[in-house]
C-alpha cells in the first residue's frame, strides 16, 4: 500500500523540491496551495507577497511537472481570524508578535492536517528546513542540517500527532542543494528568491498594515524616561518594539533605546542600552516536545528570537503552561509576544509565548 502525502506548495523552490523528493521516495502525493489571503483585500504588492496569482502558478507548474494533482484550498477566513486577529491585538497590547508561528500551528499543521485525514492521506509535508525522529515512545522535533536555514524554531508548538503525520524532506540538505535539484529538474521557480518578511505585510510596515486593516489610526502618547518623567511624545505603540534605538523621533546626549511599552496609559518608556538586559523570562502557552513535562530544572539552550544563537539557561516549570527561564548571563532586549524555544542540543524541548522578561 502506498503511503500518501499532502504537500504544502507555496509555490517557492524549497516545497517544490519537497514534492519531488517525496515522489522520489514512492509517496503517492498531491499538491495543496493554501489560499491565505487575498492581496487586494490587504492592500498588498501581488508580486511581493505570498498568495498571488504568479505563485499559484509556479506551484501548479511544478505539480504538473511531476505528474501530481495539485489544488488550491481557501483557508483565509481561518487565516484572519487565527492569525492576522492575534498579530494586531498584540501589538496593541504592547506585544511583538511572531505570526509565522501561528499560522505552522493553526494553519499548516491543524487545519491542512485535518483536509488531510479528510481524505485518508497520511501525512502532510512542508518545504521547512528541519527534522523529525522517534526516539522511543515520543516524536523528537531537531534542528536541519544546515544550521543557516534551521527552521525548528518556528516549529515548536507541533504535538505529538502532528510530527507523528508530518514529513520535512529537506531536513538532512542546504539550501544550495535544494537549487540544484530544482535546477536540475527544471522546476521554473529554481531560482525564485525566498521571501523574507511577513507575507501580508511585505513592505515591513506592520503598523501601517494595522492602520489600513483595521481602519483606525495609533494613537499617540507620552515617551517617558525610567523615572516617569515625559520626553516627549510617540507616533503609537504599534511602531515600537523593545530595543529600538531609530525613529524614536527624539534626540538625546547619549543612545537611548526602547526598554518598555505600556497599552495600559498609552506611554513608552525608553532608557539606556543597560536597562535593555534581563536575568530571566516567563514564558505562558508552552508546548514541551521532548518530554511530557518537565519534573525538575533542566539545562537548555534557549532561543528568544529565530536568528539568535541558543543561550544557556535552566528552564523550570512552574505551572501546567508556564515556564521560569534563567539566563546564565543577562539577554538583551526580551519582547513579550516573541517564542522562547528551548534545545538540549539539535532537539527541541519544547518553548512557550514570552510573557513577562525578568529583570537584571
Amino acid at each position: 500500500m502506498n503511503r500518501k502525502a499532502v504537500i504544502a506548495m507555496s509555490g517557492g523552490v524549497d516545497s517544490s523540491v519537497g514534492a519531488y523528493l517525496l515522489k522520489q521516495a514512492g509517496f503517492e502525493c498531491i499538491g495543496v496551495t493554501m489560499k491565505l489571503f487575498a492581496n487586494e483585500d490587504l492592500g498588498a504588492d501581488r508580486d511581493r507577497s505570498c498568495c498571488s496569482l504568479s505563485d499559484v502558478k509556479d506551484a501548479q507548474t511544478v505539480a504538473y511537472h511531476l505528474d501530481m494533482p495539485h489544488y488550491v484550498l481557501n483557508f483565509a477566513e481561518d487565516f484572519k481570524g487565527l492569525v492576522i486577529r492575534k498579530f494586531i491585538e498584540t501589538y496593541r497590547n504592547g506585544g511583538t508578535p511572531n505570526p509565522c508561528i501561528d499560522c505552522n500551528r493553526y494553519l499548516k499543521f491543524e487545519k491542512l492536517l485535518r483536509r488531510a485525514a479528510q481524505i485518508e492521506f497520511d501525512y502532510i509535508a512542508t518545504g521547512h528546513y528541519a527534522r523529525i525522529e522517534q526516539g522511543g515512545a515520543r516524536f523528537l522535533l531537531k534542528k536541519a542540517q544546515d544550521a543557516k536555514k534551521d527552521q525548528s524554531y518556528v516549529l515548536y508548538t507541533m504535538t505529538q500527532d502532528q510530527l507523528a503525520h508530518s514529513l520535512f524532506p529537506l531536513g538532512d540538505l542546504t539550501k544550495e542543494e535544494v537549487r540544484e535539484i530544482a535546477a536540475a529538474q527544471g522546476f521554473v521557480n529554481a531560482r525564485k528568491r525566498d521571501s523574507q518578511d511577513i507575507c501580508f505585510a511585505p513592505d515591513g510596515d506592520y503598523a501601517g498594515f494595522i492602520e489600513q486593516y483595521t481602519g483606525e489610526t495609533a494613537l499617540p502618547g507620552n515617551v517617558v524616561d525610567e523615572a516617569g518623567k515625559i520626553l516627549g511624545t510617540h507616533r503609537g505603540l504599534i511602531r515600537y518594539t523593545i530595543g529600538q534605538r531609530r525613529g524614536l523621533g527624539l534626540s538625546f546626549p547619549e543612545p537611548r533605546y526602547v526598554a518598555a511599552k505600556s497599552a495600559a496609559d498609552n506611554t513608552l518608556t525608553v532608557g539606556k542600552e543597560t536597562s535593555l538586559y534581563a536575568r530571566g523570562l516567563i514564558a505562558e502557552d508552552i508546548n514541551l516536545i521532548a518530554l511530557p513535562d518537565l519534573s525538575k530544572p533542566v539545562r537548555v539552550k534557549v532561543k528568544t528570537r529565530y536568528l539568535q544563537n541558543g543561550q544557556p539557561a535552566t528552564a523550570e516549570q512552574t505551572a501546567p503552561n508556564q515556564l521560569r527561564i534563567d539566563f546564565d548571563k543577562p539577554q538583551r532586549a526580551i519582547t513579550t509576544g516573541q517564542a522562547a524555544v528551548l534545545y538540549d542540543g539539535e532537539f527541541v524541548v519544547g518553548g512557550g509565548t514570552i510573557a513577562e522578561a525578568i529583570l537584571a
